[in-house]
């Protein structure tokens, strides 16, 4: 003979200790009184038809939202580890089957900048989120409309920056830059050898531009022309042939996306790179958002400092 289960018993006597479930006890007799009358109506009937789909949309609900909330975590350590990835490759550092965390903490240094100032701001920049800092009016700042080039309208007022290092000497700074293309908010990172003024890589890793157009800023044979380009100008440079910007006066950033090919013999060529075919419009974006970053609104200041410092050392 099945011996019976004491558990439901025993469930049902300390429910009946609860004061909670002596408040709620009448309606769930009446709620159990309406499943009853609803189960016993005839499956054709309109109002058992609507209470059983009601009932199995609350359910699926449910479900979802618990495992909305169950995975959360996950997906936020997800994020995070693409994150730490996309860095690592624009610093050159992303080795098949590497262990992304362990490189990182090894060689990746992350340090708030408070872009007005330049100097290093104390705070967690591992818990920074300068994405989430620019959308709080108590953290960010508005742009002027003449000086908004990349059209973003607000900027945090700290920056993350992740230093490359080797040992205690600083090999290439990772800089974070955001602009708008065609369609989309562009959100990438620059990183610059440790002279502040030559470009390593460059990788975007939010961004919805048109497939097969736009949407090359991720292809890596794009992406290689970048390495070795200068930012700033070292002398007055004119308008760019064939070119997507005005002048850049010297110490001002020069590096620009160019209609065509880049003709390597020609004076400024350091300062241009291929744009991208049929994407003109996305080209100028990318063009302004790196020219605002490393102008006196984004990065500017920090890098005179940085060279500075490196000089000092020099």
């Amino acid at each position: 003979m099945r011996k019976q289960c004491p558990y439901p018993e025993k469930l049902c006597s300390k429910l009946e200790q609860c004061a909670y479930y002596q408040k709620v006890k009448p309606y769930c007799e009446k709620f159990k009184a309406y499943c009853d009358k609803v189960l016993a109506l005839s499956n054709d009937n309109l109002e058992k038809t609507i209470a059983i789909a009601v009932a199995l949309c609350l359910v699926c609900a449910v479900l979802v939202s618990l495992a909305a909330v169950a995975l959360k975590p996950l997906q936020v350590s997800n994020k995070e580890l693409d994150m730490k990835k996309n860095i690592l490759d624009v610093a050159g550092l992303l080795q098949e089957n590497s262990d992304i965390e362990k490189v990182f903490a090894s060689q990746i240094e992350a340090k708030l900048v408070d872009l007005e100032t330049g100097e290093y701001a104390e705070g967690n920049a591992n818990e920074y989120d300068q994405r989430k800092a620019a959308k709080d009016p108590a953290q960010s700042v508005a742009i002027p409309k003449d000086k908004d080039i990349a059209h973003i309208r607000i900027k945090a007022k700290l920056a993350k920056v992740y230093l490359v290092k080797d040992g205690n000497t600083t090999k290439s700074i990772i800089l974070p830059v955001s602009g708008y293309g065609l369609w989309s908010t562009l959100y990438g990172f620059l990183a610059l050898e440790a002279d502040g003024q030559t470009v390593q890589s460059i990788n975007f890793y939010d961004q919805a531009e048109t497939p097969g157009l736009g949407g090359e800023v991720v292809n890596p044979k794009w992406r290689a022309l970048w390495k070795g380009k200068k930012v700033y100008a070292e002398v007055d440079q004119a308008s760019l042939e064939k070119g997507l910007i005005e002048e850049a006066d010297k110490g001002e950033p020069a590096l620009a996306l160019i209609k065509g090919t880049v003709d390597t013999s020609k004076a400024g060529s350091q300062y241009q790179v291929d744009g991208l075919a049929g994407a003109s419009l996305t080209s100028t974006g990318v063009t302004n958002l790196v020219r605002y970053w490393m102008s006196k609104e984004g990065f500017s200041t920090y890098l005179s400092k940085v060279r500075t410092v490196a000089e000092k050392k020099s």
